[in-house]
């Protein structure tokens, strides 16, 4: 029988570790104390998005590491992004070469810039690099935990890593494919709640259907040209991880960062709506983090540019959207440092 460890009892985590328990995986589920476990396991899971949701017998919740680890098959992190070093640290003792390391973090680190693979890799024995892998998709977790059909991928360098990881994570209603490029997945994932945020704020001003597909579609663009400078290939951005993610968290009630969006554009301050949600919305951070590199590379990223103003420097949603909807069009596949003309024009 498989066993597989979740590092971190979020809605995404505890939703990986109930489906994977219904599966038939003996799971560990790895809480920060004693009373957190206490509740979980007496109340079930405390998120909103899974207050319903009964945990199976095979799910089991402990605050020890070592038991949580022990002889397990699979260590899934699945933290925030910002927290993922400091969980990683704490794990990396107990791995050893037959464990498959899953990211399921989709976030940029601020201070580093990093992906979380990246942020992994330079935590842990470099023996154990082969076995990190990465996990995302349009996988709302609600959707997903009451077992709707979805689909996601994983990704990995090794192709045997790919198999086992796939092979750990498929379940009858969660199909989970795969792909080698970790960057463009990684990168999808992340990215696109920046994006989600946009289009929550042009629901929250009523912009129309019209306006939040032009504004969706040219941030999947403006995604692709920061993978592209970044090694990734541009046909895994229309895939799951970009094109899939990006459509069910620009357009889903359930998304948090599209939450955030319409907030905001009621008037409400970022704090107050941060602080009043039961988990985190990964694109607030991920802005920070992706404005910062954008200036490194001088690479024109101008949603991201858009959503920072909204963020941190308190300029007005209305304001942006209208300069956003508003800008001169030019071909739409130009953008300052873009490569994507060499990428995508007809080769004779």
């Amino acid at each position: 029988m498989s066993k597989a460890t979740i590092i971190g009892a979020t809605s995404w985590g505890t939703t990986i570790g109930v489906i994977l328990a219904r599966k038939g995986v003996q799971v560990s589920l790895w809480v920060r104390s004693e009373e957190e476990g206490t509740k979980m396991a007496n109340g079930g899971p405390g998120s909103a998005v899974l207050a319903d949701i009964t945990l199976p017998a095979q799910l089991s919740i402990t605050e020890s590491l070592d038991e949580a680890i022990d002889d397990t098959d699979a260590v899934i992190m699945a933290v925030p992004a910002q927290t993922m070093r400091h969980n990683i640290r704490q794990v990396a003792d107990y791995l050893k070469k037959s464990m498959l390391i899953v990211s399921a973090a989709k976030g940029i680190e601020i201070e580093t810039g990093k992906r979380m693979s990246e942020v992994i890799a330079e935590e842990i024995d470099p023996r154990f690099h082969s076995n990190i892998c990465v996990l995302s998709g349009p996988n709302l977790a609600r959707e997903v935990v009451l077992e709707l059909p979805a689909a996601s991928v994983v990704a990995a360098a090794d192709a045997s890593v790919i198999r086992k990881a796939h092979e750990l994570l498929t379940t009858p209603n969660f199909c989970v494919y795969t792909n080698t490029d970790v960057i463009g997945v990684e990168l999808g994932g992340a990215l696109k709640n920046i994006i989600a945020l946009g289009a929550g704020i042009m629901d929250g001003l009523g912009y129309g259907d019209n306006a939040k597909s032009a504004f969706i579609t040219r941030g999947l663009t403006e995604i692709t040209a920061l993978g592209v400078a970044l090694g990734a290939s541009p046909l895994t951005f229309s895939g799951l991880a970009g094109l899939g993610d990006l459509m069910a968290t620009c357009a889903s009630v359930l998304s948090r960062n599209h939450y955030v969006g319409v907030e905001l554009a009621k008037g409400r301050p970022l704090m107050e709506i941060t602080e009043s949600m039961d988990g985190v919305a990964e694109g607030v951070a991920t802005t920070k983090a992706v404005w910062y590199i954008a200036r490194r590379l001088g690479l024109g990223m101008p949603i991201t540019e858009k959503m920072y103003q909204v963020l941190y420097d308190a300029v007005s949603p209305s304001e942006v959207a209208a300069e956003l909807m508003g800008a001169q069009g030019r071909h739409e596949l130009a953008g300052r440092k873009w490569r994507l003309f060499s990428r995508f024009r007809h080769r004779k």
